[in-house]
C-alpha cells in the first residue's frame, strides 16, 4: 500500500491509464476486420457476376455481360422474386424491357412463357450483348432490339403488339433524380396506351417516390433492400 500523505493544497496524482490490450481482443477485432472485408468483396463479386436465369425453360443460363458498372444488372434475387409475383400471368404477353441493359428482365420473361419482346437499349456495345444473349438463347426471332433512347416514347411510340405487355422500367437509379419528369411522362404514356391486362413493374431505390407515378394508390410496392419494386396490373377488360 502507498503510505504517502497529501496535505490540503497538494496536488493528486493522475491516474494511469489502463492497458486494454490483449491476444483475445486483438484476435476478435482482426476477425471482425476480416469478415467485413469478405462481406465487401462478396457484396462487389456480386454486382461484377454476369446475371443468370432463373426460372422457366432456360433456368440456370449465364448471360453475357461486359461488367460495365453502368449497365447495373438486377440482382437474380430481386428478378426471382419479381416473377414470382407476377406469376403464370408472364405466359402470352409481349416483354418490353426500357432500359434492357444485359436483357435479364425480358429474357426471363421469355423462358417463363412471354411470347415475345422488345428490348431499348440505347448503349450500342450493350444492345450488341443482348443480340449476343438472344442468339445464344434461341429467340431471336422472338426478340426487337431497339438501341434508342427510351424516353422519347413519350412523344413517339414505335408500333408494338396489341397483346398485354409487360413492362420492365429498371434504369440506372440516377435517373429517377436526373431525368425525373421524362421518366413520369413515358410510364403515363405507356400505361395510357397499354392493352387491357398489361403489367408494369419499376424498381428503383429510396430516392425516388413511387407516389408521383400514375395511378399511386394501385401500385404493389416491395422493398429488397437496396431495390424498391412497384408492380402496377391493370384490368382485364
Amino acid at each position: 500500500m502507498n503510505n504517502r500523505q497529501y496535505t490540503r493544497g497538494s496536488r493528486l496524482p493522475l491516474p494511469v491509464p489502463v492497458n486494454i490490450y490483449s491476444p483475445q481482443s486483438a484476435s476478435l477485432a482482426a476477425k471482425r476486420s476480416k469478415l467485413r472485408s469478405a462481406g465487401t468483396a462478396s457484396h462487389d463479386d456480386e454486382a461484377a457476376s454476369p446475371p443468370r436465369i432463373v426460372g422457366g425453360e432456360f433456368r440456370g443460363r449465364k448471360l453475357i455481360y461486359s461488367g460495365d458498372r453502368r449497365v447495373r444488372p438486377m440482382k437474380d434475387r430481386v428478378r426471382e422474386a419479381i416473377f414470382n409475383l407476377i406469376g403464370p400471368a408472364v405466359r402470352g404477353t409481349h416483354a418490353i424491357d426500357l432500359f434492357a441493359g444485359t436483357g435479364a428482365l425480358s429474357l426471363e420473361a421469355l423462358s417463363r412463357g412471354a411470347v415475345s419482346a422488345t428490348f431499348v437499349e440505347r448503349h450500342f456495345p450493350t444492345a450488341a450483348n443482348i443480340r449476343q444473349n438472344a442468339e445464344a438463347l434461341g429467340v431471336t426471332a422472338r426478340s426487337t432490339i431497339l438501341p434508342a433512347n427510351v424516353l422519347l416514347w413519350s412523344r413517339r411510340m414505335p408500333e408494338l403488339p396489341s397483346i398485354p405487355w409487360l413492362v420492365f422500367c429498371s434504369p440506372p437509379w440516377e435517373l429517377f433524380v436526373s431525368e425525373r419528369d421524362a421518366l413520369l411522362a413515358l410510364m403515363q404514356v405507356l400505361i395510357d396506351r397499354a392493352p387491357p391486362g398489361s403489367q408494369f413493374v419499376v424498381e428503383a431505390d429510396d430516392s425516388f417516390d413511387f407516389r408521383l407515378l400514375p395511378r399511386p394508390d394501385e401500385w404493389l410496392i416491395r422493398a429488397y433492400p437496396p431495390a424498391i419494386v412497384g408492380i402496377l396490373r391493370l384490368a382485364t377488360g
